[in-house]
């Protein structure tokens, strides 16, 4: 179904990153989530998991990359609106991201609200397996330029 709207329906973008060591202390230090959940691998030995896991708002951070790409597909220059994020709704953290771990952000447009000015998507992380990590939805608002 083609609109005259910034964004379609199926428009999608996809981020891939190896999370590594350094990204969970950097990510820590300028969080100050210093959780030994992703800080002490000691103590994540003694868990199920075994060892650290990334910070899950990190995931969304990505999940956010995905949708500055898609806006930016969808151009400002000399438009009379621009796109601002309404935030996130139905984030499930499905399996922990380890260090070593190669993520793929996928984010598709599957809802626009053309009343609303708005656009939903669905937004997953897969890890190098296609194993399902995270799931959520975004929404994406066009706002008037002053």
């Amino acid at each position: 179904m083609a609109t005259d709207f910034y964004v379609q329906l199926g428009d999608s973008a996809e981020f891939s990153k190896t999370i590594g060591e350094s990204d969970i202390y950097l990510y820590a230090g300028l969080t100050g989530d210093f959780s030994p959940n992703h800080m002490n691998e000691a103590e994540m030995r003694k868990t199920v998991y075994g060892r650290r896991m990334a910070h899950g708002s990190m995931l969304i951070g990505f999940m956010s990359t995905t949708s500055t790409m898609v806006a930016e597909r969808a151009g400002r220059d000399d438009a009379p609106e621009t796109p601002v994020s309404l935030g996130y709704d139905r984030i499930r953290f499905i399996a922990p991201v380890f260090i070593g771990d190669t993520i793929t952000v996928t984010y598709k447009i599957a809802v626009i609200d053309l009343e609303k000015r708005r656009a939903v998507a669905d937004v997953t992380v897969v890890n190098d397996d296609g194993k399902t990590m995270a799931v959520g939805q975004h929404i994406l608002k066009w706002v008037p330029r002053s």
